[in-house]
């Protein structure tokens, strides 16, 4: 039987996928480019609602480094997802 995640859970993946993707320039360098902030704006940009959900959003929305992360980590990818619906901004409503 597959552990049903939990909230701190899904912050958990998030950060830890925030910290993996800040450790490398070139995700890092696409990831400020898709969401339009600063190196410098990412502490204050963290404590804002939603953020965490958009980290998991930039993996999701590239399978290469959605897998490079798992395969790293021994993350089931499906965890993204399932972390996704529970974060502030991450659900989408009809879904």
């Amino acid at each position: 039987m597959k552990k049903q995640i939990t909230f701190a859970d899904a912050q958990t993946l998030a950060i830890n996928s925030l910290i993996f993707l800040a450790e490398d320039s070139e995700l890092l360098s696409r990831f400020l480019a898709l969401t339009g902030i600063t190196a410098d704006q990412i502490r204050t940009a963290a404590s804002e609602p939603g953020f965490l959900a958009g980290v998991l959003q930039f993996y999701l929305a590239h399978e290469p480094t959605l897998m490079r992360y798992c395969e790293a980590t021994e993350t089931d990818p499906a965890s993204f997802q399932e972390a996704l619906r529970l974060l502030p901004g991450g659900r989408q409503e009809g879904y």
